[in-house]
């Protein structure tokens, strides 16, 4: 995992104070890979367990009982020259509404899960260049805790204010190590699409390329992880299959509780036709299927303005040509 915190050239203790505040923003891990988060500068990652040939770990696995205590350890590995200060801290995961990405709490932000459960040893480590710190840590799950999936991350924040290449703008970075931690309890799976929409723009001119958009939203009503598959179905006004892209699978991981905005778009719709658009979620085991619908119409009104003019100027030629013919007559 890594973030970036940005703000606007100003005095220097007006600066600090908005990097700070605008440490809020999302920050983005990527998918758990074998092996340890990083930005090229510094290294989060569990420390190793076991017999030295065996695998180490990318992130941090749990299962816990409510009111249970879980003890870890966490590392951080300093990959720069020069020694470099992080603040440690735990803190919750969440799905960014517009991509579904994983990312994580600030630390200023209310915790509800890890980030308010997590107890560092330390709160902050100074790491020689090229050297490493670990630092134990404890994660105490209330007893009044819902069961089911609760994502998070131990963060290593550089305390450095640094700036981004050509724009002068302060940053400070974060790197994380994921948290998967799961309550024991009754599990329950919920998925949901709400507020399917359909968005036609027709071109002004004919011939001109057109375009629509289907979106909807994914919701994990259930207090399980989910990595649903979606598949699109655009059927006409005849029955026919006007519109039936590959499946997608978004997000990756989809977390309790949360909500995810998809957007696929519709290239070169049909010039003229109606019908409904079916989104269908499930899960990867296929145990939930979810199915919803909106109508369509793929309307060129300018077409049809024309028509309509060529057609109204058939009728008075039509009516001109017959009367001409009476007065003859």
């Amino acid at each position: 995992m890594s973030k970036r915190s940005t703000s606007r050239r100003w005095p220097p203790l007006l600066a600090l104070l908005a990097v700070l505040g605008l440490l809020t923003a999302f920050a983005a891990l990527p998918a758990p890979l074998a092996r340890a988060a990083d930005n090229g500068r510094w290294s989060v990652f569990p420390v190793h367990q076991g017999a030295p040939n065996t695998p180490t770990r990318a992130y941090f696995r749990m299962t816990a009982d409510r009111g249970a205590t879980v003890r870890d350890k966490v590392t951080v590995k300093n990959l720069d020259a020069r020694t470099a200060t992080f603040q440690l801290y735990g803190t919750d995961g969440y799905n960014t509404p517009r991509d579904g990405g994983f990312a994580v709490r600030n630390k200023a932000e209310r915790m509800t899960g890890v980030g308010a459960w997590t107890r560092l040893d330390r709160s902050e480590v100074t790491v020689p260049g090229g050297g490493e710190v670990t630092v134990p840590f404890t994660l105490t799950v209330p007893k009044g805790a819902e069961p089911g999936d609760h994502p998070g991350a131990i963060v290593a924040l550089d305390t450095r204010l640094g700036r981004a290449d050509g724009n002068g703008v302060a940053v400070q970075q974060a790197v994380g190590a994921r948290v998967y931690l799961k309550v024991n309890g009754a599990r329950v799976q919920g998925l949901r699409i709400d507020d399917v929409r359909f968005r036609y723009t027709a071109p002004l001119v004919p011939g001109a390329k057109r375009a629509a958009t289907i979106s909807y939203a994914l919701v994990n009503s259930g207090n399980v992880m989910l990595s649903p598959q979606v598949t699109l179905r655009a059927k006409g006004v005849f029955g026919h299959t006007a519109f039936e892209p590959p499946g997608r699978r978004l997000p990756a991981e989809l977390l309790p509780g949360q909500r995810v905005e998809v957007t696929q778009k519709w290239v070169g719709p049909p010039l003229v036709d109606w019908g409904n658009v079916e989104v269908t979620a499930s899960d990867t085991a296929g145990n939930l299927v979810e199915t919803a619908e909106v109508g369509y119409a793929t309307v060129n009104w300018t077409v049809v303005a024309l028509a309509g003019l060529v057609l109204a100027g058939a009728v008075v030629w039509l009516v001109l040509r017959r009367r001409a013919a009476g007065r003859v007559g």
